[in-house]
């Protein structure tokens, strides 16, 4: 079977699980089984047909397992966005329809070569300061949950730094493969660089009030710094360096400060100043309430789970039991509705698109491609971790998305723009060699 036929066979299990999944929640919520729940699994999977057929024009020897992936992730996201706000999600089907005409014309326009992007490193370098900047320009940017990371025009939220993350990984591909060789020298002016984005970082953190960002785009620099090197002292020296900027802006900056106490103690058996009443509470019934109920809400699903459409998600009084939920906190209602069993089948998709970029960073023959597969792929990782990691108390909690899942217009273009790339890059690697 050729890659593109599996990667269609692929996506009408999708399709079949998509309509599974719409059904289940019409039936959890109305009783009965509309002809709405299969329309949309129609139009869902007729939507990543479309991408097929592009992909199999545009990069036939493709992985052909991310796009599926991708999809899969993307109906079970919208499928609880749907139980949870049922207008959120037609916004969000907006976004997709228009993250997937994004990844067709990414194809498109690469097709032939996606490496003349190196050119123009410097130009993408410039842009992802200016993007990161962005939220902190007075009656621009919007604070949310005492984070600074969207920017608005009219009624239209938009989150530069998921268009920042791509661009600065494209800089550092190209800057990293043309100053490999210095760079492994190891000598100490050659730290200047890593000096450089560390001071960025911890910028990006002071402007956000997020620890999540900083640590996501530091990450993905050291990461891919350790691929262009093979210096494991690097990657070291910078995990300390960041450490101890975060520390010092944990003692300096009260939103940091305040995330870091919540997470080491969610729960107080005294009143605290509560912030957002200005009068003593628990902590668990003001700040640390998202994370509380949050942890509640996954060890409600048990093993097997609530079933999709019959989680625990209002109050008695008919309020939302978690804020925020479709965005921030959408891994927790899935893991109530799917359980453990489902939940960590859905992590391993996670785990198996990280495996298969890993795959084309290895099988990519040059240098800025190897570095750009390394890039998106420890960057979508990482994400990954970052807000995974934080619901269930192992990091501070942070404002990040997870990827493909979490409702959001700028997360799922950008998502789609770096499975493009993946798929661009794989798409040459596999390509049969003209003797």
């Amino acid at each position: 079977m050729s890659l593109r036929n599996r990667e269609l066979l692929n996506l009408v299990v999708v399709g079949a699980l998509t309509a599974l999944g719409f059904a289940s929640v019409y039936i959890a919520r109305q009783s009965v089984v509309s002809t709405a729940s299969l329309s949309y699994a129609a139009f869902f999977l007729a939507l990543y047909l479309v991408a097929h057929l592009v992909a199999r024009y545009a990069v036939p020897y493709a992985d052909p397992y991310l796009l599926p992936i991708a999809a899969l992730l993307t109906a079970v996201g919208l499928t609880e966005i749907y139980r949870i706000h049922p207008g959120d999600a037609f916004r969000q089907g907006v976004w997709i329809i228009i993250a997937v005409g994004v990844f067709a014309g990414t194809l498109w326009a690469l097709r032939r070569d996606y490496r003349r992007l190196e050119s123009y490193k410097y130009i993408f370098g410039l842009t992802a300061i200016g993007l990161l900047v962005l939220p902190a320009l007075p009656g621009l940017g919007t604070t949310v949950n005492g984070a600074r990371l969207w920017i608005h025009f009219g009624s239209l939220q938009f989150q530069p730094g998921e268009i920042a993350k791509l661009c600065l990984i494209v800089f550092l591909a190209g800057y990293l493969r043309e100053k490999r060789e210095v760079l492994a020298q190891g000598r100490l002016k050659d730290f200047g660089p890593l000096l450089v984005i560390w001071g960025g970082a911890m910028l990006v953190l002071v402007e956000t009030n997020d620890l999540g960002s900083a640590l996501l785009y530091f990450g993905i620099f050291l990461a891919m710094l350790y691929v262009a090197t093979g210096r494991p002292l690097f990657t070291g020296i910078g995990l300390a360096l960041f450490l101890a900027g975060s520390y010092f802006i944990y003692t300096k900056v009260s939103h940091v400060h305040e995330r870091v106490t919540i997470w080491l103690h969610p729960w107080t058996d005294h009143k605290v100043y509560c912030a957002l009443t200005g009068h003593p509470a628990l902590r668990q019934d003001c700040g640390s309430y998202q994370l509380v109920k949050s942890l509640y809400s996954v060890a409600n699903g048990s093993w097997f789970g609530t079933g999709l459409g019959k989680e625990t998600l209002e109050t008695t009084s008919g309020h939302p039991l978690i804020p925020y939920l479709n965005t921030d906190f959408i891994y927790s209602a899935l893991a109530q509705g799917l359980g453990l069993i489902g939940i960590s089948a859905l992590l391993l998709l996670f785990m198996v698109f990280v495996l298969r970029g890993m795959r084309i960073a290895l099988l990519a023959d040059d240098g800025f491609s190897k570095l750009a597969a390394a890039g998106l792929t420890f960057g979508f990782a990482l994400q990954t971790f970052i807000i995974v990691g934080g619901i269930l108390r192992i990091i501070p909690l942070t404002g990040i998305t997870l990827p493909f899942v979490s409702y959001g217009g700028s997360s799922v273009v950008a998502n789609f723009v770096l499975l493009a790339g993946l798929l661009l890059i794989s798409n040459r690697a596999n390509a049969p060699r003209q003797a």
